[in-house]
């Protein structure tokens, strides 16, 4: 298919049930703003934005690493993206979809734009923490972030193809979904990138990039991402990696994360993935200042202090051992829910 302008709408295309052209679309936002919940006003919010004469659509970072900002995304470039993602996860019009996510960040979005391009039956759900609580349905696919996962465990199996995405998948969460007959994905990617631009089976370390990405790494070791047919300039990110060809890396963690502990650095990702599942409360590992060391490495723990077993650490290297514990009354967390790290 050559890349259809935004404006079109697959004949296939369903929402809730019924065939819908733009001019539908445009009607039922009305009423999403007029009428609906919170989750249906911001579909009917993107709906006119995206069928409006602008070229772009203004969306907000999500403010994981510095201050949330606005940026202008160009509407041909998020048609561009949706069509890649069909290619990669072989998505063909008429499948039945499941949308669950906010409309207010750039993967609500676009799973309402690839809906519109690619032709899908879509229904839509309030973004709750467990989406498929009530669902009878099979859908072919789904997108969630981890939290939705791990609270959908029970009923999974009711999607054929899933993707995940938003923050990263724990190594306890990753060993469930293994389990299941879901065929589940990885994804890698942010605003500025249209959302992911790479993906990887849940278990596997390397991620594939997505048709027309290049990828290439700075003096950091950090990705710069090329996605040339969504992107008018590489974009530069603060993650760390390791490139094992011109369509695989492996992610190690984020630059501005790395701790220098003693002339050895570490990566807090890494060390917190092998202690997911054996701490019972959320935490993070970061580095404070240390005469001896430069930085130290602490656990950061949230909620009342409480004695953490030993056995816990004991597949942690010699310098990933945190030096203190530190216990904080309530994580601050980012518009999209993300934990801030202070």
């Amino acid at each position: 298919m050559n890349d259809p302008d935004y404006h079109y709408v697959h004949p296939h295309f369903k929402l809730n049930g019924f065939h819908l052209s733009e001019d539908d679309l445009c009607r039922i936002a009305y009423s999403f703003i007029k009428e609906g919940e919170a989750y249906e006003r911001a579909v009917g919010d993107f709906v006119l934005d995206w069928f409006d004469q602008n070229s772009f659509i203004e969306m907000q970072t999500s403010g994981t690493t510095g201050a949330p900002k606005r940026i202008r995304v160009d509407k041909q470039a998020m048609v561009n993206s949706a069509i890649a993602t069909g290619e990669f996860f072989g998505l063909r019009s008429g499948i039945k979809v499941l949308h669950c996510l906010p409309t207010q960040y750039v993967a609500g979005k676009m799973m309402l734009v690839r809906a519109f391009i690619l032709g899908w039956d879509m229904d839509l759900v309030a973004p709750g923490s467990n989406p498929l609580e009530r669902n009878e349905t099979e859908y072919d696919f789904a997108a969630m972030v981890p939290l939705q996962a791990e609270h959908s465990l029970g009923k999974l199996h009711m999607v054929k193809k899933l993707i995940l995405g938003g923050a990263k998948v724990s190594q306890a969460l990753s060993e469930k979904l293994s389990a299941l007959s879901t065929e589940i994905y990885e994804t890698y990617g942010m605003t500025e990138t249209i959302t992911h631009i790479a993906a990887k089976r849940v278990g596997e370390e390397a991620f594939t990039v997505l048709p027309n990405v290049n990828i290439s790494k700075d003096e950091r070791n950090c990705l710069v991402i090329d996605p040339y047919k969504i992107c008018d300039e590489p974009v530069v990110t603060n993650d760390v990696v390791d490139i094992v060809d011109e369509s695989h890396f492996i992610w190690l963690g984020r630059h501005d994360n790395v701790i220098n502990s003693g002339g050895v650095k570490l990566f807090p990702e890494q060390i917190e993935e092998k202690l997911s599942g054996k701490i019972d409360r959320r935490f993070y590992v970061k580095g404070i200042a240390d005469e001896v060391l430069g930085e130290k490495l602490v656990l950061v723990v949230e909620g009342e202090a409480f004695d953490i077993d030993k056995a816990a650490f004991k597949g942690l290297g010699k310098f990933e051992k945190p030096k203190d514990i530190l216990f904080v009354e309530k994580f601050e967390e980012t518009g999209s829910g993300k934990i801030k790290r202070d």
